[in-house]
């Protein structure tokens, strides 16, 4: 039996249905914490020099990725040796965790819901759970826009990318990849006090993002051609503007998203109290509009169905 394949089906089954419940434990939660210990712990001991940030920031990866890696890896050899229905069992479990379609879209839907009831201030508190941005001066159509971006981007971040991974190395490179992403969200500034010791942390993320935006792209353009989007412009906005971003992978899907739905996405945003000039990404041939949420959660969850395909695919053939 393709133990893997299995593990992937259940735990992305698992994630469609449930999400992620609050309370319920989360490796991203240890992450969080063992990255932020390590913060503390290395700014102490390396120099607070731009090459001794760096190098804490280096050290700071490796010991992460590491253990995200080799924790899993060991556990799920220990539980296939006792017996593969309890590696399968654990093995899901991980996989669901690692997944994160229906929790995006369910934040999105959020954002969606507060906005139908005209209550800014809440539909600025619904979106701030769910982006990297400063959300106090969003007004609607820029919250609106906010949501669309994060979950045109995390389709590949949250979906695509982590599945990919488990297809070629099962739940233990997902969990790194996972962990990959989660020091990026963390530590990956151009401000202080990160820029310094979050440069490895970014320039690893945009490596290991660099071929799954780009296959997360190409599927979401499939997914808008099952939903009857404009694909013709997707594909054009995605060759136009597929590098407007400081990272050489956030703009793979927004482009392609803003393409199929005819938005102009992207712009100048404000990070911690400073604006940060961004060029724009796609055509202004309308108004964003509260709709054009649970638009872009279709998208996403129709994403996430050709990528199981595909992984699976992968799986069966390798």
């Amino acid at each position: 039996m393709n133990w893997r394949l299995m593990a992937l089906l259940i735990g992305s089954a698992v994630d469609l249905a449930v999400g992620d419940p609050h309370g319920f434990p989360h490796p991203v939660v240890l992450m969080g914490r063992l990255i932020s210990a390590l913060e503390r712990g290395l700014r102490r001991i390396f120099p607070r020099t731009v090459r001794g940030e760096n190098l804490a920031g280096g050290l700071l990866w490796l010991i992460t990725a590491g253990l995200s890696f080799a924790v899993p890896f060991f556990l799920l050899r220990l539980c296939y040796d006792l017996t593969p229905w309890l590696g399968l069992a654990v093995e899901s479990l991980m996989c669901w965790q690692i997944l994160a379609a229906r929790s995006l879209g369910t934040e999105a839907m959020k954002v969606h819901a507060a906005l139908e009831t005209g209550d800014l201030q809440a539909s600025r508190q619904a979106v701030s759970m769910i982006v990297g941005r400063d959300t106090q001066r969003l007004d609607a159509r820029g919250v609106a826009r906010a949501a669309v971006e994060t979950v045109a981007e995390n389709t590949s971040d949250g979906v695509v990318a982590p599945m990919l991974f488990i297809a070629l190395g099962g739940a233990p490179l997902g969990m790194f990849y996972k962990a990959v992403n989660t020091m990026d969200s963390m530590l990956g500034y151009v401000e202080p006090p990160y820029q310094n010791i979050g440069l490895v942390p970014a320039k690893m993320d945009d490596v290991m993002n660099f071929i799954p935006a780009r296959l997360s792209a190409l599927l979401m353009l499939a997914a808008g051609a099952l939903l009857g989007m404009d694909v013709k412009n997707g594909w054009r906005i995605f060759r136009r503007d597929r590098l407007n971003h400081a990272s050489p992978n956030s703009a793979q899907t927004e482009a392609v998203c803003a393409g199929l739905m005819g938005l102009r996405l992207a712009g100048d945003a404000w990070y911690h109290g400073a604006l940060h000039q961004k060029p724009t990404i796609g055509d202004p041939t309308r108004e964003i509009e509260n709709g054009d949420i649970p638009r872009a959660c279709r998208l996403l969850y129709v994403t996430a169905g050709l990528s199981l395909v595909l992984c699976a695919g992968l799986l069966l053939l390798f």
